[in-house]
């Protein structure tokens, strides 16, 4: 996308803010790369190919099974037409998202994006036209920098079923953390298809091959991983795709 003031707007219409610097960026203290990240989804995120092989967005629907405009979509509206406050993004992801995100800014809202891996920071940052509101950081998704009950709404999109279970329960005990008494956490992600789904036994497949702990969401529901300690105000599911994936809305 164009980094211009044209672009900003072609985007945004006319409620687009410009800040100098185009994006404030915050680089505390490097989190270390954790060794499953290298390990298990080198060959989806951590390398200069990686990126450059998946940051397409008809690939990223395709792995979706043509559905990814509208899980896109439906995590996008529980966030409101025009997103107001901070929102944090837990995750940089492929596609277009975040822009889409960006586009629904209320011209005094804000947008957090962390994610651990510098390499995404950067593919994000040439995906997004110049706009002082949206802050990129390299940060942990299991040990937030942000403060307590500082972010009004967080998105975690298809980030869950990527991380072991100690980790995904950290990040979910975090973003329960830092998100304030009545904001909402926005998750999307896998969930056990219905029985008989004819793409049941090919993801069964693509979970053992290639991600491992994506099992998980298939034999535990969201709120297995949640803190006990913090119960939630409400939460809701829907499913989509034949019970493929889910749509879980946490209200703190």
């Amino acid at each position: 996308m164009s980094r211009t003031l044209r672009g900003a707007r072609a985007l945004h219409g006319d409620d687009v803010a410009v800040a100098t610097p185009a994006f404030a960026t915050v680089a505390p203290d490097a989190p270390s790369i954790p060794g499953y990240l290298e390990q298990v989804y080198s060959w989806a995120y951590v390398t200069p190919r990686a990126v450059e092989t998946f940051e397409r967005e008809w690939l990223v629907n395709a792995i979706l099974f043509g559905n990814y405009a509208r899980l896109r979509d439906a995590a996008l509206d529980e966030l409101g037409r025009r997103v107001r406050g901070l929102t944090l993004q837990v995750a940089c992801v492929y596609g277009n998202l975040t822009a889409r995100l960006l586009g629904r800014l209320a011209h005094d809202a804000r947008l957090e994006v962390i994610d651990i891996l510098p390499i995404q920071i950067a593919n994000l940052r040439a995906k997004l036209p110049a706009d002082g509101r949206v802050t990129l950081r390299q940060a942990d998704a299991s040990a937030l920098p942000q403060p307590d009950a500082s972010v009004d709404q967080a998105l975690l999109f298809f980030l869950l079923h990527e991380q072991p279970e100690a980790v995904r329960r950290a990040t979910l005990a975090e973003a329960m953390r830092v998100v304030r008494p009545g904001g909402r956490i926005v998750v999307v992600d896998y969930h056990r298809p219905w029985r008989g789904h004819p793409m049941r036994g090919l993801m069964r497949m693509v979970f053992h091959r290639l991600e491992p702990y994506a099992i998980d969401l298939w034999h535990h529901p969201i709120d297995a991983f949640m803190p006990r300690d913090v119960p939630p105000a409400a939460m809701i599911r829907e499913t989509y795709f034949g019970g493929l994936y889910q749509k879980v809305v946490i209200t703190r």
